[in-house]
């Protein structure tokens, strides 16, 4: 009888030291959290917000503290969403926007809304038709990065209570109606005809310049010839003049022999046979005009 309830005894410690191992290991097991890298988890007591878990291994109070909410801090994209929008000048368009962003204050998020998609997509569409009513549609266009702009920066001050960090906002395309598009093409191809014409008349027009251009060159270029062969002819008439003044009128008179003994000798060397009539008062001339060519010789 000793021996058995020595047996039962030590069974009966053992199970206790077993029971209480068992206790010690479920403590610790829900008093130690590993959170991973991309998360952060919300802790309640109670039902009320206790605290947020970083990432690695944090404690709570086992049985009175509880993991209420495990939140991704990884970025998010959401769908690509479409919305119709008027500019400034009544045109209806169809934008297509994209949105990125994350969780920073988890505590926020998910006791402050719902449904995070949801509500940030319906926040984009009101305030992309809020600004595209303010701008032409030329505007829109011309002007899309300034849009992405103001539209992030208002989004991010709509969702600022959320806890929630806009990283990205996209406008990928603006699509217009099919009345809209054919007149718009119906302007472009009156635009490329009007440049067309304004480039044929400034081609026509640069020739016509080049034209002038050319013939005044031309002009000036005679009037130069010109000016050269009455300076010649000044000089020549210099010579004579101060040869005459030099020698006196027999200078003068060889000169004239001169270039009549030439015009002679011209008219002699002509193709065929020519026959040439010379009066008697020329030949009397030229008679003197020989002596004289003699006298020089």
């Amino acid at each position: 009888m000793d021996f058995e309830n020595l047996i039962v005894g030590l069974l009966e410690n053992n199970l206790a030291f077993l029971l209480l191992a068992v206790l010690i290991v479920i403590v610790i097991f829900r008093a130690v959290k590993i959170v991973p890298q991309s998360e952060q988890h919300v802790v309640e007591r109670f039902g009320r917000l206790r605290k947020v878990l970083g990432p690695g291994i944090n404690m709570i109070v086992p049985f009175i503290d509880r993991i209420a909410h495990r939140v991704s801090i990884l970025e998010r994209q959401l769908p690509t969403a479409s919305q119709d929008a008027i500019t400034r000048d009544n045109v209806l368009t169809q934008v297509d926007t994209s949105v990125f962003y994350r969780i920073t204050e988890p505590e926020k998020t998910v006791y402050r809304i719902r449904d995070v998609d949801s509500a940030i997509s319906t926040t984009v569409a009101g305030i992309v038709r809020a600004e595209i009513g303010k701008m032409d549609l030329d505007e829109v266009q011309a002007n899309r990065s300034a849009l992405i702009t103001t539209i992030k920066a208002n989004v991010e001050d709509a969702v600022d209570n959320w806890g929630i960090e806009v990283t990205r906002a996209e406008i990928l395309d603006v699509n217009l109606d099919a009345a809209t598009r054919a007149a718009m093409m119906q302007q472009l191809n009156a635009e490329r005809a009007r440049r067309a014409q304004v480039t044929e008349a400034e081609g026509k027009k640069r020739a016509v310049e080049l034209a002038a251009d050319a013939e005044l060159y031309a002009s000036e270029q005679t009037a130069k010839a010109r000016r050269v062969l009455a300076e010649a002819e000044a000089y020549a008439t210099q010579v004579v003049a101060q040869a005459i003044n030099e020698n006196g009128l027999e200078a003068a008179q060889y000169q004239i022999a001169l270039k009549q003994v030439e015009a002679l000798g011209g008219m002699a060397a002509g193709d065929g046979n020519q026959t040439v009539i010379v009066p008697a008062e020329a030949l009397a001339a030229f008679g003197d005009a020989f002596r004289l060519l003699r006298g020089r010789g």
